[in-house]
């Protein structure tokens, strides 16, 4: 018979033989010994740590008529059949090669018939993951209404591509990672059933290169057995898995500790030039340290065994380096694995590592010298005095300032009062655009502008909405608004906008279809504004005569009246309703003052008043 690796001579065959999964084992017996078996589960967990084991061994305990305490006897046609893999009624799939609908629906009408020579039908689906969204959806039915009988195992190493819809309908066990104890202990007991002879230094670095797979550690052990001529050798280890002895990792540490730089920078080259991975170094030096963090916070916490070194080199290499220097360690070799990803030149990465590393705790001790030698030196306590009679002057000094402008508070408001004044010289208006604004503005203009208002500021960026939110249109025309912003230091924001502008000139386009300018002012200057409007443009020249009756039109601006000079601010009187009529008051024959007040702000503002 030709040679068959190691990991499938020593495929467990039983519950007790999976290596590290004592609570999924000791949960699937106790369902076959009190015939609590459910009809799907869903086995998850990293590569190499026993899934599909499991599955063939539970598979065999259902269907073992001879079966001790949840185990298969493997004796009995059935387990004998399972095993070879010759038994029709326990059908094992490839998800990855067979993911389509038709193969799942295959299934689920073959899943319909009774089995022929077990018990249960047991499908076994390895890498479910790797189905269609269809085939999920095929299976799904046959698990909500499952056929007498049947069982489904998935199998998965990535259980979150799997539909919640599948995970609601089994029983999720998850396996663990192989503990490096456990894959030790394993390699030992098959070289001692084989009568190979090993070193257990070695199977430390084979347990540790595995990185939780029982099944890379066979893998790997059976390398180093063809490699070594059928034996477990240190040194042949260390060459198949490309780690780092921990001797020269103990040597590499010590010298960088030292901050000896240029004798670190040796010691690494001759680790790279006995082929030496660079990322395997990285992560090796990564896993040195933490076992050394381990033990600083307590020796019990690591097997020293396990680590290839003795208790007295732990001893002496947490004498040289505190944890901080150990954390700062850590991140630099983290930055750097991450840059090696992407370089075809490792070589210069790990000289620039061990520079890094090797200076590292200088810094923290030329940051620390100065406060020791003040510590121990005996004329540092008159320095120390003489720094704290300096504090404590310059401290009263302090709160003497901090007390002046309490005492004499009255300016204070002054400059207060006059740093406003200066901000209001700051604000311009442009007059050139308001007036022409003015001049054909209508009461009618400015309801429309009002009801558009809302839908222009929806069309407008969330910011430029918050801007405007402080402002509202007071005067329209045709060719342009005019929008009053309550506060000056707003109106200067939105005037220097000019992205703002332009936005709102093209959402006004888009919702009335004319092209209008819009003129920003602040609000407490627009009564002056359209009071010098109006005397500009000989609005109350006409002065009449005493005996005559004089009639001012007067605008009501919330309580703010001013005789003859129509005003209109953003609190105003509602619009009338429609088919009310204006007031009577006014009639086509008034003077040319009440009539152009009429078209800027409306009849319906403007009152005609006898004095």
């Amino acid at each position: 018979m030709s040679y068959q690796a190691l990991y499938r001579v020593w495929r467990p065959q039983r519950f007790d033989d999976l290596v590290g999964q004592q609570i999924v084992t000791r949960t699937l017996k106790n369902a076959i010994i009190t015939h609590q078996i459910s009809h799907a589960y869903l086995f998850a967990g990293p590569r190499g740590t026993g899934k599909t084991s499991a599955a063939k061994i539970f598979a065999k305990a259902v269907n073992c008529h001879h079966s001790k305490d949840g185990e298969p006897c493997n004796e009995c046609e059935i387990c004998k059949a399972i095993t070879n893999g010759q038994l029709n009624d326990v059908i094992e799939i490839d998800a990855a090669s067979n993911n389509g609908v038709e193969e799942i629906r295959d299934i689920r009408d073959k899943a319909k018939y009774a089995p022929t020579q077990a018990d249960y039908k047991v499908y076994i689906i390895d890498e479910v993951h790797m189905l269609s969204t269809g085939a999920f959806n095929a299976l799904l039915k046959t698990l909500e209404e499952p056929p007498a009988n049947v069982i489904f195992i998935l199998a998965t190493t990535e259980p979150h591509k799997i539909p919640l819809t599948i995970i609601s309908r089994v029983q999720r066990f998850d396996f663990r990672r192989i503990s490096v104890e456990d894959a030790f202990n394993r390699m030992k007991y098959i070289l001692n059933q084989k009568e190979v002879t090993y070193d257990e230094k070695a199977l430390w670095v084979i347990a540790n290169a595995a990185e939780g797979g029982m099944r890379d550690a066979l893998s790997i052990l059976d390398q180093v057995l063809s490699f070594s001529d059928n034996e477990v050798k240190l040194d042949d280890a260390l060459l198949v898995t490309g780690s780092v002895t921990k001797q020269l990792l103990k040597k590499y540490f010590l010298e960088i500790s030292k901050h000896e730089g240029a004798t670190a920078l040796d010691t690494m080259k001759d680790i790279l030039d006995e082929g030496k991975d660079g990322q395997r170094f990285i992560e090796d030096l990564i896993s040195f340290i933490r076992d050394i963090l381990l033990y600083q916070e307590s020796p019990s916490l690591i097997s020293v065994e396990s680590t290839g070194l003795k208790k007295e080199d732990f001893e002496e290499i947490v004498q040289l380096a505190p944890s901080e220097t150990l954390y700062q360690m850590i991140d630099e070799l983290n930055n750097i694995q991450e840059e090696m990803r992407f370089t075809t030149h490792p070589d210069v990465y790990l000289e620039v590592l061990t520079i890094k590393l090797a200076q590292i705790k200088s810094q923290k001790n030329t940051q620390l010298t100065p406060m020791t030698s003040l510590a121990t030196n005996p004329e540092a306590d008159k320095t120390i005095e003489k720094l704290q009679q300096e504090i404590q002057q310059l401290q009263q000094t302090v709160k003497q300032l901090q007390d002046a402008p309490s005492k004499d508070s009255r300016p204070l408001p002054r400059q207060q009062n006059e740093q406003p004044r200066v901000q209001q010289k700051k604000v311009q208006v442009n007059l050139n655009k308001i007036y022409p604004v003015l001049e054909n503005a209508t009461r009618q203009d400015l309801i429309n502008v009002r009801e558009l208002w809302g839908d222009m500021l929806n069309l407008l960026s969330v910011p430029q909405r918050s801007l405007l939110h402080v402002s509202q249109p007071v005067a329209a025309s045709a060719v342009g608004i005019i929008v009053a912003f309550d506060y000056p230091f707003l109106f200067q924001q939105a005037a220097d906008d000019t992205t703002l502008l332009k936005n709102m000139e093209g959402a006004l386009q888009r919702l009335t279809g004319n092209e209008r300018q819009v003129v920003f002012v602040p609000k407490d200057k627009w009564p002056r504004i359209r009071q010098d409007f109006i005397k500009d443009h000989g609005f109350g020249n006409k002065q009449p005569k005493a005996q005559d009756s004089k009639r001012n039109a007067q605008a009501t601006s919330g309580s703010e009246q001013s005789p003859v000079i129509p005003s209109v601010t953003r609190d105003e009187p509602p619009l009338p309703s429609e088919g009310e009529t204006p007031t009577a008051e006014i009639a086509p024959q008034e003077d040319n003052q009440v009539a152009t007040a009429q078209k800027l702000f409306g009849s319906d503002i403007v009152k005609i008043e006898d004095n």
